[in-house]
């Protein structure tokens, strides 16, 4: 079985977990729960929390400085948890029978879920399966504008509008840009003839060759049936291609209809059903 060690990562120390998770995104659709893109979302909060898992052998060996030794320990899985569903993406040769023992403290009842890592003696949820879409580059007509400084307020009240109960404001999104994230991120935004902001997305570069991700996407209550969320998807999706992203994935849960039905005008199709591990008799 594998040694692992557990990081808890600030906001500021989340470099190496964005590394890892770059160099473990495939060329189409992210196979694991979290894209540097997702802790890139996370951190907009100030108070977010990622956990990278390392090689503990590497670990003692990069410790043993006196010794000559400077071995950089190897990721072994990033994760984070989102209420109460612990999200993890591990390597592609990573045990996750170890990883899985090793999450068990953070496991606590009311953290019912996984997200990306089977759990022994938990059951696959069946029940909401999430539908993940992948769009191919291709050419792209949109009405979608890049946010500036000068739309941040704009972005930020979209997604307000959009998501029942968000409290994101225009301060949180400047954290997030201002992140070691910050850099990968795209953003459009979609305004009304009449100049008021109709829909936005926000996309994430993985990286030259690879996958990129849409996260979040929304489009303003007031102005919904207009094809404004898909010209800010279909924008988005044109940024990261121009950046040299191979593909660009979304994930929505299969019971939300009209999310499914936008991705799908904006040209992407459903490649698989992921399924959350759930503990039984919980959630």
């Amino acid at each position: 079985m594998a040694s692992l060690s557990r990081h808890r990562l600030s906001p500021a120390e989340t470099g190496p977990a964005l590394r890892a998770l770059r160099a473990w995104t495939p060329p189409d659709a992210p196979s694991g729960s979290l894209h540097p893109g997702d802790v890139g979302w996370l951190l907009r909060r100030d108070d977010a929390t990622v956990f990278l898992w390392t090689d503990a052998r590497a670990d003692t060996q990069t410790s043993a400085r006196a010794e000559g030794v400077t071995t950089t320990a190897a990721p072994v899985a990033v994760g984070f948890l989102d209420g109460p569903v612990l999200r993890v993406t591990a390597a592609p040769d990573a045990d996750l029978g170890a990883l899985a023992a090793d999450a068990e403290d953070l496991l606590v009842p009311g953290n019912d879920a996984t997200d990306g890592l089977p759990v022994p003696g938990w059951e696959p949820d069946t029940d909401e399966p999430w539908l993940v879409f992948s769009w191919t580059p291709e050419p792209v007509s949109s009405r979608a504008v890049q946010v500036t400084e000068a739309d941040t307020a704009d972005r930020a009240l979209v997604h307000r509008a959009a998501f029942t109960g968000s409290t994101l404001t225009a301060d949180h999104w400047r954290t997030m840009k201002k992140s070691p994230a910050g850099h990968l991120a795209v953003e459009t935004l979609v305004r009304t003839p009449a100049g008021e902001p109709a829909a936005a997305a926000t996309g994430w570069f993985g990286g030259a060759g690879r996958c990129g991700l849409l996260e979040p996407v929304g489009t303003h209550a007031d102005h919904r049936g207009h094809g404004y969320g898909r010209d800010a998807v279909r924008g988005a999706c044109a940024a990261l291609a121009d950046r040299g992203a191979s593909a660009v994935a979304v994930l929505t849960p299969a019971s939300n209809e009209a999310a499914a039905a936008l991705y799908r005008s904006a040209g992407f199709t459903v490649v698989r059903e992921n399924l959350d591990w759930t503990r039984p008799g919980g959630m």
